[in-house]
């Protein structure tokens, strides 16, 4: 009896094993927790979210609201008290196209980042699953698709359907997939030769449950890297397609800012307050996701840690 408990013992006191989803979440809190730069990119993030979600409240007027006092536009007012960057040559408010222009960059950034990434882990995971035709199939369209500028198409894009940010988003979901897709691919390749993966398929799971279950949460923070890169890429694009005029006119971005900006000539007229606020906002959201993405690379290849 005693030596049967002696047995037992052990085995009872073995840890469980972690599920995928735990090591994601767990792999994603290392991130922040070791790398500070990318706890700053969150925190800028983070900033922008709640600026974007409290605009109603935080923004003294309507972003294109035409400001007038005894029937006359207030434009070209300097900054002060009432108008803390001043307003456009049409009498708009730019504090509150800054505040409101977070919306968009926001949901430009994000929606392309979701779709970015989640084309290219399909595209990945399918890819160096099943190898074979289907890899070959899938690798020559990434080839393509890096053979395609991607600025030119975004402004075909708008021209042959109209000016929209989701056309920004439609550009990046058929082009910057292909970044995501190879890199995922070479680690399937890699991971799908692991004993888990066997003993997953002896026990008689689909290819579709391994694929998900089994393979997916081991590429995830890959996918979550090129995430955080794409929300970068998708506002600086965002910005710079408003600012050659192919932006949408109905939507207030920080890109239509700098656009308005330069065809009022507000550089000649010293106007800096309508110019550099909207740059620094672009180059602050740009820098999150850089800052958020080498987090990323120093816990998928530890040789990049400093010592």
């Amino acid at each position: 009896m005693s030596v049967q408990s002696a047995s037992l013992t052990p085995a009872a006191q073995e840890p469980r094993p972690v599920s995928g989803l735990a090591q994601f979440v767990q792999m994603n809190l290392e991130v922040f927790r070791r790398d500070r730069m990318a706890l700053v990119g969150a925190c800028i993030y983070l900033f922008f979210v709640l600026v974007a979600l409290l605009a109603p409240w935080i923004a003294p007027y309507s972003p294109l609201e035409v400001i007038q006092e005894n029937g006359i536009w207030l434009a070209n007012e300097p900054p002060s008290p009432r108008f803390y960057l001043g307003t456009t040559n049409l009498g708009r408010d730019i504090f509150s196209q800054l505040v409101y222009g977070s919306r968009t960059a926001l949901l430009v950034g994000f929606s392309a980042a979701v779709a970015v990434a989640l084309i290219g882990t399909v595209v990945g995971l399918v890819a160096g699953y099943y190898g074979g035709w289907v890899d070959t199939l899938l690798m020559r369209l990434a080839d393509i698709a890096f053979g395609v500028p991607f600025l030119p198409l975004v402004i075909v894009l708008v021209a042959l359907l109209e000016p929209s940010i989701w056309n920004i988003v439609l550009a990046m979901a058929l082009l910057l997939w292909r970044d995501t897709g190879r890199v995922i691919r070479s680690q399937v390749l890699t991971v799908k030769e692991r004993a888990f993966v066997a003993a997953a398929r002896i026990s008689g799971a689909g290819d579709l449950r391994i694929l998900f279950l089994h393979i997916a949460p081991s590429i995830l923070p890959l996918s979550f890297l090129y995430g955080s890169l794409a929300i970068g890429w998708a506002i600086l694009t965002e910005a710079s397609v408003s600012f050659l005029g192919f932006g949408d006119p109905d939507v207030v971005s920080w890109g239509f800012m700098l656009q308005d900006a330069f065809v009022s000539q507000a550089m000649s007229r010293g106007a800096y307050y309508w110019i550099v606020p909207p740059g620094l906002c672009i180059m602050l959201s740009v820098m999150a996701g850089f800052f958020i993405g080498r987090g990323y690379e120093e816990i998928l290849f530890p040789r990049l840690r400093r010592s």
